[in-house]
């Protein structure tokens, strides 16, 4: 299977259409976990997406407290330095030590950004990260032109290759454009949650940002197998639980909409996960998405979405069904 490949934006960065994510790597024992996750699976996982021509991974200091990036350095210094995926992270969430479960403060300030640099870079066993990222609009009155700053001077000083943000709205992006360019913005966007795809999406495309989405699989509803006995039977550490999505009355519409995606994979020869990220790729500017796995099945449940091209009927059946169950929000349909 060869996967797409397109530009991330303007960045000089060129990605295959899938990138591995990391979040459930980090296991359990945090606010945000997925529930316990055996390493060794992960670096499998992860070393088999790389080995199907996956040319990225995407992770963050928060998942796991730091696990995660310790768990993806791991991967990739087994992996020949020639085929070596670039990596990703996400700074600027800041943890309570006493507490792991206590939501974490969302901190853009200029010195703990240079602190979790230094700490993820030494987590990852690199000497540049290919793309770093604030994971969220700080909260501690951090003015965004301060913390993007700070970003600035890691590409200047050679620790990052290239800066983005995660879940920033049209008008903190302005503002950081004002002072450097934004090479990457990752959104949340999927079937069940489309809000990205009338604003930031739109803008990243108008502006030459490329934009990585998460989440496009609805972490997990929009898969062959997912179902309510699965919610039942997660780990009472899954943040999931707690989801609105995973949890009636949405959950039943949501499952709904999954079933509606069966014809569709059928006529290709695939299966729901790979329509599901096919239909979020298909979006224009859309340069990649994050897809995660906790094992090398996993991974083999989404590799076709790399390749996998959706047709004009194919997109109106989609938003047909979303319209009919009402799923979702404006926009439906991709032009």
């Amino acid at each position: 299977m060869t996967l797409n490949r397109r530009s991330l934006g303007t960045s000089g960065l060129e990605i295959t259409t899938v990138g591995f994510g990391s979040w459930a790597v980090g296991g359990g024992g945090w606010a945000f976990g997925w529930g316990p996750q055996d390493d060794d699976d992960s670096i499998r996982a992860i070393g088999h997406a790389v080995s199907a021509g996956v040319s990225w991974i995407d992770t963050a200091a928060i998942y796991g407290l730091g696990h995660s990036e310790e768990v993806v350095g791991r991967a990739i210094a087994s992996i020949p330095a020639a085929d070596r995926p670039l990596v990703f992270t996400k700074c600027g969430l800041e943890f309570d030590p006493t507490d792991h479960y206590k939501p974490a403060v969302r901190n853009a300030q200029p010195a703990f950004i240079r602190t979790e640099v230094e700490l993820s870079l030494r987590r990852l066993g690199v000497e540049r990260i290919d793309l770093y990222q604030i994971h969220w609009p700080d909260e501690t009155g951090t003015p965004v032109e301060d913390s993007w700053g700070e970003m600035s001077r890691l590409v200047d000083e050679g620790k990052v290759r290239a800066i983005g943000v995660s879940n920033y709205t049209v008008d903190l992006l302005e503002r950081c454009e004002a002072i450097r360019h934004v090479d990457s913005l990752q959104p949340p966007f999927s079937l069940i949650h489309r809000e990205s795809g009338s604003g930031v999406i739109p803008w990243a495309a108008a502006h030459g940002t490329g934009v990585i989405v998460y989440s496009p699989m609805a972490s997990g509803i929009l898969t062959d197998s997912f179902s309510r006995e699965r919610v039942e039977a997660m780990s009472s550490e899954d943040w999931r639980r707690q989801s609105e999505s995973h949890q009636e009355p949405a959950l039943s519409r949501n499952l709904a909409l999954r079933d509606a995606l069966r014809p569709i994979a059928a006529r290709h020869g695939t299966n729901v996960a790979a329509v599901a990220v096919a239909w979020a790729l298909a979006w224009p500017g859309v340069s990649g998405a994050i897809v995660g796995a906790r094992t090398p099945a996993q991974v083999d449940g989404w590799l076709a979405a790399g390749s996998l091209e959706l047709t004009g009927t194919d997109l109106d059946e989609i938003a047909a069904a979303a319209e009919r169950l009402g799923v979702g929000s404006a926009p439906i349909r991709p032009a």
